[in-house]
């Protein structure tokens, strides 16, 4: 609701005009005569000299007695009767009255008869209330403004008067002008003492006549405004009790909280100058409990003249100072206890426990921004919020900055980033959470930053935790060295990005080392840490120019340990044994003042290093052959002597000499460096991150600015630096050698690196959008440039292979606007991966649907593909309702053809006859037209009839050279179109399907295999987009499996050796050009190939081709074509989301065969599939859904690898268990790891935290872990609703399972939903009722001796945590998972016992309710929990996992759950589906379709025709009225509701029309909440704001 605008006055009226108009005097002597006053005051004559005590009466004037009162009317009436316009007159008669209650408010009997006089014209209906209350409070503000600005006038000048008037010997400051002394030079006389006394003590005493007339001042304005209040109220009383608009309502209620909130200001006399409050209890109590009856009688539910909802979000609550009144107190705790219930349906149950796990690599944030796809990468994001009162979302730098230290929202906060640091998400999540030190901010940057959640102390807190972890790991004795390196590498990253104040982290690490765990530091770990980052500008500035380097240095010198049991051959101890020496000698170059503290053992220790780089170190040239100890000296030299490391690493590279680049003219000489083995990755681990980025940029000299051809060794040892540290050492190529890509030689292994070694790396750091739109450019650029084919098809393959990487929304234009630039192979290939993202993934953002149309748009303005109806049957309807109405315009472009075909055949023949002159290329060229040259494939493909001897393949080749890489696609896909009408024709002419097809393919073996004219990879996508064409793919499986082909195939694995690269330690094979690449793109190119080959460019074609035969059903073929090149596809970038991604997009349609051949694909020793998994997929026997144990192991071992675990001062509330639990929780095992021999996860399985480069794809272990987790679901032989059926009975019981479980029961189920114990609740339910009827259910099926053991968790702990991850698993499978699941969730909800019992009552019932849902925190007092809540927490975890797309089908729950029959059963509705409602604020049609829906379940209940048992009270039900006008005014404003914030008009007009339905005592309660501006403040505000909207 609007506050009001109205302009205030010193003394306002109805109009200016109407001051002098004869009747106003006349009015004015009448109310003179009543009040008792013999001539007309000035309007403020009584405000400016209020009465006084202290002032005598020295007589009294005799004076008439005013008239008796009940004369006034007949006196009214007759001044009425002189005057023609009543309607002037009354508008003057309520200005004058204005002004008299203004004037008179502090005489009582005056006061008295102006409510007379109002109670009298108001029963002749003389007053307009709506008009005469909005002046009359504006008057009363702007007198109460005038008469501060007089007391404190009238203050100063008594004061400064006073202090005049008492000053009779003045005080000269001068001390020149004191007379000559009579008692010596320097030595003061008694008379000057004693002047000088006295001015002191006048000054005192002018400053307390000061005082006390600023207190006197102010204790007359406090009378004054109390006095005015008081009436004001009693008007207002009077005035309310007539039919006000709802308008005037609000403006009044205005006014009043105003004067509430704002009690104790100063300038309202309640606090004296010398901050002493001064509080008349009689005076503040007369007006404050006048204002509280006002407001009362507002929002009085008999009434509702104003909604109960408006005290809620006013702020009274938070008013400081409350003052001693118990109506007032009264009011705030009723405002509390509304606000809190209210509150608890916008709050998820254990929302304190949600947070990001990682599992996916989609950065999904809490809150929504209406901003384009392509700002998106710039976007803050916030992936926690913090709940507000209200229990609002909110989020902020400001807010985060609030948070207090151990507080349940810290602990949250500092959880998410703790697992963060653990699970290493991608460098652009922590660039888009974390926040720059308040400390290193520039002081141009001004303000907190809005969209931040995190804290610099937050994130020192998290980063010294995994400190402590690790430390106490290694001192377990536990191989941690990997979890140390990846550490290392994100430790470096934060510290570089300045997220945390460097000294203030050296502080606290000092205090937790030295405090509470202050016997872990056992090793040199912590100086290694540190070392890594010394040469850190903001470190060394903290250690050269800050004011507290001394003791900084010398804390970081006392982390110092020496480890006497050491092996000396072991290069990490080695390392560490001489880090300290390498820390000491940096601190020593840095800084002299420091120098005194270095320890001078540890400075000698370092001639011990230069004596082994003597020695061995600089001679050293074969790094494959090194012994543990010079390898861990190595290391220790790269952190002293960085450079000479460097120059020698290099060296090593180009050891092997060079030689001159063969096949070139003596003009050309192009030298290349020989090969030698690339550094392995064990060495590389171990290098200083100085050693790394000096690596990485003297590497980059040689690789793209040297005119020496680099070898693959030096290529594959700086991509391997580049993966070993993926958060430091990443560099977009593109931004930093956009100047070297004029080169087509730099350009080419640009490329080649990004295709085949370094595309996981950027779909890791969230950077493949950038990298598309970047190659985008240099397509765009090349494809209608003649001759330039190796470029361009490498970059088009490489845009292929980004854009199928994408599992998000992405924009096909970094501008966002215009039609794309990409080809239309890209362009198809765009519309797949966008189909296979919305189905598989759903769209996580809500403006990302907005934009989806235009992107579809841009798309298929370029391209004239339509897709055939067997593939568009598996699109997702989003993408099927915008595709379906294309026109399939093949026909046209057969006629097309045909209409060419003679001049083409004509062309063709004298450019492709065996006797053509070579010199008809290039008339060929400059003559033909385009629409022509397109067909030259297809005429070439007539002319040769399976013969290749009638073509003369050299004068074709040569044109498909010249011409544009453009016009080559074009060809293939005429080629295509042709092809396959040609088939058709020769069909049709009698000859057999076989001879036709021998025929196209041999004719395809001249093009591909005989010359190698066209690339492969572009026509088989081409033929399967004409899959429904019944030949299409039997052609294009035919030339897969092509012996030419598979011949290449086997090559190329050979040549390439383990898919995994980085594990390559032999000497690379360079393959020849030609042989690589074919002649086509070869050449006249001489520059060698490092990566490239034509097989490697099938690797994004073969699954897509996978797709089409599974939506032809061609389920033989496709098991074929997996066994084929199974071996192949494990060189895929991404296989692992290849294959999780075609389970998902085919659910359901697959055989269990190609399921397991899928499966295949992977390489099964490094998945960490359950064990028991392979014996429920294998085909022999029937289907059978495995037991619960299974499913609770899945989950178990996502609460180990994937939910964030929990702190020991974590408090888990909802479920969690006592304290003494909770601080048990230490036991946890570490990342990765489970404890005992029965984890969930085959013994092949590696252990411990995994480098990025280990597990590429999906790219984290957590990501691997719950991915794995949905390949096993997906890969089930049994249905969606057995799976979620199993799941929902396990988490429906899991509390008193695990509880029980240490009793060693054994026991069966008595159902699902009817298991969970009751106890009385906590608002009071009857024991007795209660109690009847009760079960204990476990959960048959389930291992619990160790289940509970193999978490580390109590059970309590373990128990919601298992609740998230099933939420978090549930969430990541396709929509036929969910629709199950909103069954299950209705029927458990439905069958919960105390909901079915008929004969419980309403308070049983609703204490029933309040136990299981509505206090979240009740059911960690006494270990127990309900069936329902379990469900509940269930649905509101998997909400806060599902995309913004997928919650459209949420609305399920509520039509399962229908009709509804109690309040109880309301209640459960809107707690499930309350919550919801914030994240559909962004999305205003799922918002109203879910509003819509809780209505009708309301009508249910409360519905004129509503059949419920027993009768209910509308006020039974206040809380849920609260949330529905809350929920309203957040979805209208878009985010946390302010005081200017409006529900829309469209939504009122919904609840409006639901309302009719309702019982009138209901409907009364949502009265506001209606489009009738005469009922509804909302709908009056909207009106007051469109009538302005015209005016200006």
């Amino acid at each position: 609701m609007d506050q009001s605008q109205r302009t205030v006055a010193a003394t306002p009226s109805s109009s200016r005009s109407y001051q002098f108009h004869p009747a106003r005097a006349a009015i004015i002597d009448l109310f003179n005569l009543y009040l008792g006053r013999g001539s007309r005051q000035k309007p403020d004559e009584s405000l400016r000299d209020p009465p006084n005590k202290s002032q005598k009466r020295v007589h009294a004037p005799n004076r008439d007695l005013p008239p008796r009162n009940e004369q006034f009317l007949l006196d009214f009436e007759l001044l009425q009767s002189q005057f023609n316009d009543p309607e002037q007159l009354r508008t003057i008669t309520e200005s004058v009255l204005i002004s008299l209650v203004v004037q008179c408010s502090n005489h009582a009997p005056r006061a008295e008869f102006l409510l007379f006089a109002l109670r009298t014209l108001c029963r002749i209906s003389y007053i307009n209330w709506d008009t005469f209350l909005p002046s009359l409070l504006s008057s009363v503000s702007a007198a109460e403004a005038s008469l501060s600005q007089g007391v404190q006038a009238a203050a100063a000048t008594a004061g400064s008067s006073a202090t005049s008037s008492q000053s009779v010997v003045p005080v000269s400051v001068n001390p020149t002008s004191l007379l000559p002394s009579a008692h010596g030079i320097g030595s003061p006389s008694a008379s000057e003492v004693k002047s000088v006394e006295n001015g002191q003590q006048i000054a005192r005493a002018g400053q307390i006549v000061r005082e006390n007339a600023m207190r006197n001042s102010q204790r007359i304005r406090a009378a004054a405004v109390n006095s005015l209040r008081q009436l004001s109220c009693k008007i207002i009383l009077i005035g309310v009790e007539s039919s006000l608009k709802p308008v005037t309502h609000a403006e009044i209620f205005q006014y009043m909280m105003n004067w509430l909130v704002n009690w104790d200001r100063r300038d309202l006399g309640t606090e004296d100058s010398v901050g002493k409050s001064w509080r008349s209890e009689k005076t503040l109590a007369e007006w404050l409990r006048s204002c509280l009856d006002v407001i009362w009688l507002l929002v009085e539910e008999g009434e509702s003249r104003i909604p109960f909802y408006e005290l809620l979000r006013s702020g009274l609550q938070f008013i400081e100072n409350i003052p001693d009144d118990e109506a007032l107190f009264t009011l705030i705790m009723e405002i509390h206890r509304r606000r809190d219930a209210m509150a608890m349906h916008m709050l998820m149950l254990d929302q304190h426990l949600h947070c990001p796990s990682f599992g996916t690599h989609r950065i999904v944030s809490q809150i929504t921004a209406n901003v384009p796809p392509e700002a998106v990468p710039h976007l803050r994001h916030s992936p926690i919020t913090y709940p507000s009162v209200l229990g609002e979302p909110l989020y902020g730098e400001d807010l985060a900055m609030s948070i207090p230290k151990g507080s349940l929202d810290w602990e949250r906060a500092v959880r998410c980033i703790r697992h963060a640091i653990r699970t290493t998400p991608s460098p652009d999540w922590w660039k888009r959470v974390l926040v720059v030190a308040p400390c290193y901010r520039p002081s141009t940057q001004a303000g907190p930053i809005p969209g931040a959640v995190f804290t610099s102390d937050m994130i020192c807190e998290a980063i010294i935790d995994r400190i402590v972890e690790l430390l106490k790991l290694t001192n377990s004795d536990a191989n941690c060295w990997q979890e140390w390196l990846v550490f290392s590498d994100i430790f470096f990253f934060l510290i570089k990005s300045g997220c945390t104040d460097f000294v203030d982290f050296i502080d606290k690490l000092v205090l937790r080392l030295n405090g509470v765990d202050n016997h872990i530091l056992r090793t040199n770990h912590v100086t290694w840490l540190l070392a890594q980052i010394i040469r850190v500008e903001l470190v060394m500035t903290a250690l050269n120019s800050d004011a507290k380097k001394v003791e900084t240095t010398r804390k970081i010198l006392s982390f110092h340990r020496e480890d006497r049991n050491s092996d000396p051959n072991n290069p990490q101890s080695v390392l560490l044994d001489f880090v300290s020496s390498c820390q000491n000698l940096r601190i020593w170059s840095l800084s002299t003042t420091t120098r005194a503290y270095l320890n001078n053992e540890q400075l000698l220790k370092g001639k011990q290093i230069d004596e082994w780089w003597r020695s061995k170190g600089e001679r050293m040239m074969d790094y494959m052959n090194m012994d543990d100890r010079s390898i861990g000296m190595f290391w220790v030299v790269s952190y002293t002597m960085a450079q000479p490391a460097c120059e020698t690493v290099i060296n090593w590279l180009s050891s092997a000499g060079m030689a001159e680049l063969p096949g070139l003219q003596p003009n050309d000489r192009v030298m290349m460096t020989q090969e030698v083995t690339p550094l392995p990755m064990s060495l590389l681990s171990g290098f200083s991150m100085n050693l790394c980025l000096k690596l990485a940029l003297q590497m980059e000299e040689a690789l793209f600015v040297s005119q020496v051809v680099p070898s693959i060794a030096m290529v594959e040892t700086y991509t391997r630096l580049l993966l070993i540290s993926p958060h430091s050492m990443f560099r977009s190529h593109f931004s930093r050698n956009a100047s070297l890509l004029s080169k087509p030689g730099v350009t080419l292994l640009v490329l080649e690196i990004l295709n085949y070694r370094l595309l996981p790396l950027y779909r890791y750091q969230g950077k493949s959008k950038t990298l598309m739109y970047d190659v985008t450019k240099i397509i765009s650029a090349l494809k209608g440039k003649r001759g330039d084919h190796r470029i361009f098809r490498l970059a088009e393959n490489l845009c292929m292979n980004l854009i199928l990487s994408l599992r998000d929304f992405f924009s096909v234009k970094r501008e966002g606007k215009g039609p794309t630039e990409f080809t239309e192979t890209l362009n198809r290939i765009t519309i797949m991966t966008l189909a296979i993202t919305i189905k598989t993934r759903g769209i996580a953002d809500p403006d990302h649907m907005v934009y989806l149309q235009t992107m579809l748009e841009q798309i298929l303005a370029t391209s004239q593909h339509t897709w055939s109806e067997k593939t568009m049957r598996h699109f997702p309807s989003l993408l099927r309702e915008t595709l379906k109405g294309r026109v399939d315009k093949r026909g046209l472009s057969i006629q097309a053809w045909q209409q060419a075909e003679t001049t083409v055949i004509n062309q063709c023949t004298q450019l492709l006859s065996p006797s053509a002159e070579p010199a008809y290329v290039s008339t060929y060229l400059s003559h033909s037209f385009p629409q022509h040259r397109q067909y030259l494939c297809a005429g070439a493909c007539l002319l040769m009839q399976g013969h290749a001897e009638n073509i003369n393949s050299t004068n074709l080749a040569r044109v498909l050279r010249e011409v544009s890489p453009e016009e080559v696609t074009a060809n293939i896909y005429t080629l295509v179109d042709v092809l396959l009408h040609h088939v058709h024709v020769d069909l049709q002419q009698g000859q057999s399907l076989e001879a036709v097809l021998d025929k196209a393919g041999a004719n395809l073996a001249f093009f591909f295999w005989t010359h190698e004219m066209l690339p492969l990879d572009i026509f088989l996508l081409a033929l399967i987009d004409r899959d429904d064409d019944p030949h299409a793919l039997i052609i294009a499986m035919s030339l897969l499996k092509t012996p030419d082909l598979l011949l290449r195939i086997k090559n190329y694995c050979q040549n390439r050796g383990s898919p995994e690269h980085w594990l390559v330690t032999q000497v690379f094979k360079r393959n020849e050009l030609q042989k690589a690449l074919g002649n086509h793109l070869s050449w006249k190119d001489r520059y060698p190939t490092f990566f490239d080959d034509i097989a490697a460019r099938l690797l994004p074609v073969i699954p897509l081709v996978l797709y089409r035969l599974i939506e032809n059903n061609a389920m033989e073929q496709a098991d074929n074509l997996l066994l084929a090149h199974s071996h192949f596809l494990a060189y895929h970038p991404l296989r692992f989301t290849f294959v999780r991604d075609i389970l998902a997009y085919f659910y359901g349609h697959l055989p269990g065969k190609l399921v397991l051949r899928m499966l295949k694909v992977l390489d099964l020793s490094k998945i960490p599939f359950s064990e028991s998994f392979p014996q429920y997929i294998s085909p022999t026997g029937a289907p059978v859904c495995p037991p619960l144990d299974y499913f609770a192991s899945l989950l178990l071992n996502l609460v180990n690898n994937v939910i964030p675990p929990l702190s020991s001062s974590s408090n888990c509330s909802s479920r969690s268990g006592s304290m003494a639990d909770i601080l048990n929780s230490s036991a946890r095992p570490p990342h990765g790891k489970t404890p005992g021999t029965s984890q969930p996860g085959p013994a092949n399985a590696s252990e411990g935290q995994k480098a990025f480069y280990q597990i590429q794809d999906p790219g984290t272990y957590t990501q691997l872990v719950l991915e794995t987790a949905v390949i096993e679901i997906l890969s089930l032989p049994v249905s969606a609703a057995q799976i979620v059926s199993s799941l929902v009975q396990i988490i429906v019981n899991i509390q008193s399972t695990l509880i029980q479980s240490g009793n060693g029961f054994h026991g069966a189920a008595n159902g699902v939903g009817q298991g969970s114990v009751l106890p009385t609740s906590p608002s009071g339910g009857s024991t007795d009722s209660m109690s009847a009827s009760r079960s204990t259910c476990l959960i048959p099926g389930i291992n619990t001796a160790s289940f509970v053991s193999r978490s580390g968790y109590t059970c309590q702990q373990l128990s919601c945590l298992l609740i998230q991850a099933c939420g978090l698993l549930l969430a990541q499978l396709p929509p036929d998972f969910h629709v199950q699941l909103y069954l299950e969730a209705a029927r458990v909800t439905r069958e919960t016992w105390w909901l079915k019992d008929g004969k419980r009552s309403q308070g049983e019932l609703d204490s029933a309710v309040g136990y299981a849902l509505m206090d979240p925190t009740w059911a960690a007092q006494d270990n127990t929990s309900t069936a329902i809540g379990n469900i509940v927490a269930l649905l509101h975890a998997f909400f806060s996992n599902l995309p913004q797309e997928w919650l459209d089908g949420t609305n399920a729950i509520i039509t399962n759950l229908r009709p509804v029959t109690s309040v109880a059963m309301l209640r459960v509705v809107f707690r499930i589906m309350g919550p919801l409602l914030p994240r559909l604020a962004s999305t205003h049609t799922l918002f109203n379709k879910t509003l819509m829906l809780l209505l009708s379940a309301l009508v249910d209940v409360f519905g004129k025709t509503a059949q419920t048992t027993a009768p209910v009270e509308a006020s039974q039900i206040a809380d849920l009225i609260d949330f529905l006008h809350h929920i309203i005014h957040y979805e209208g404003q878009g985010g946390a509701v302010q005081t200017s914030s409006k529900p829309r008009p469209d939504i009122l007009a919904l609840i409006g029309r639901a309302a009719e339905t309702l019982r009138p005592d209901v409907q009364h309660l949502l009265a506001h909440l209606k489009t009738n501006p005469n009922s509804s403040i909302y709908a009056a505000a909207h009106q007051q704001n469109t009538a302005k909207t015209n005016t200006s």
